[in-house]
């Protein structure tokens, strides 16, 4: 019975956060007539795990359109791509072709894993940028929670070979032009003691607690990756985050900047992880930062 009790509770905790990181402005998959949607596209296959993404693209002009990777988050062992389908269909009607991929999930896919899939969905993006007039100097990437851990991953590792893995078209860069970061946490070494699941959530995807496993803690850290090559990144992060502490993002915000990198913190008074308590006015406020940050970045 205790068993089953710790199963339900550990279950429960899985929806509460794939629920709570979500994008803030999830719209109903009502199509606009400017917009072309397809969903269930393979863009790699580890492991014969058939990695799939949704694309959202403008129906006229033939571009080359700047390109957003969208990363959902759920603790690295939940949550679903579908969940940043209306983030793509709005980015689609503003000029874009985006794109939300799922990746490989934690415990049975440990770090790496979820880095080398997302590098992969960037190259493919690359690799298919003729096919769905996509300009390949011009894209970014947007995620939340461990989706924002991934993109900004993205954001501080380019070049890095170690993390490009091999799921296809290695030919190609996995380099993104700027990063949004939603509540994502930049140094696991410092989670534990300021996160209301980290001794859950961490073990599973890094195999081991900080004292087991502290080398993977800090080499999966995006803290300690940041260079002067770091991509311009805009940080997005409530001040009652129980899940992912604000300093989390305060201290990556500080190394960026010393080093020279575009690094702007949006500081949401009470938001909590995910920012479900904020008002609409609010809600809407974040969503139009991240826009003008991609506009900004991808466009201008």
């Amino acid at each position: 019975m205790m068993r089953l009790l710790q199963t339900a509770k550990w279950m429960t905790a899985v929806v509460l956060v794939s629920l709570s990181v979500q994008s803030p402005a999830r719209a109903q998959e009502s199509v606009p007539d400017g917009v072309v949607f397809e969903k269930n596209i393979e863009y790699s296959n580890p492991d014969d795990q058939h990695l799939q993404l949704n694309m959202a693209r403008p129906k006229e002009g033939t571009g080359p359109f700047p390109a957003v990777i969208c990363i959902h988050g759920g603790g690295f062992r939940a949550g679903s791509r579908e969940g940043f389908n209306g983030l793509c269909l709005q980015l689609a009607e503003k000029g874009y072709v985006a794109v939300t991929v799922s990746y490989r999930l934690a415990p049975k896919y440990q770090f790496p894993g979820a880095i080398h899939d997302v590098k992969a969905a960037v190259r493919w993006l690359r690799a298919n940028a003729k096919t769905y007039h996509i300009d390949p100097d011009r894209i970014g990437t947007t995620g939340g929670s461990a989706g924002g851990h991934l993109a900004q991953f993205l954001g501080v590792t380019s070049g890095v070979k170690k993390f490009e893995g091999d799921g296809g078209n290695a030919e190609f860069s996995s380099s993104v032009k700027c990063v949004v970061n939603f509540y994502g946490p930049s140094d696991f070494t410092k989670s534990y003691n300021a996160s209301v699941d980290a001794k859950d959530v961490l073990p599973l995807f890094l195999g081991g607690n900080l004292e087991q496993e502290r080398h993977r803690h800090i080499e999966s850290s995006p803290l300690y990756w940041v260079t002067p090559e770091a991509a311009p990144t805009l940080f997005v992060h409530g001040t009652n985050d129980a899940y992912v502490a604000l300093e989390q993002a305060e201290w990556i915000v500080d190394r960026m900047q010393a080093a020279d990198v575009e690094a702007t913190l949006m500081t949401i008074e009470g938001g909590d992880h995910g920012f479900r308590t904020s008002t609409p006015d609010v809600q809407q406020k974040i969503e139009n930062a991240r826009i003008e940050f991609f506009e900004k970045h991808l466009k201008n």
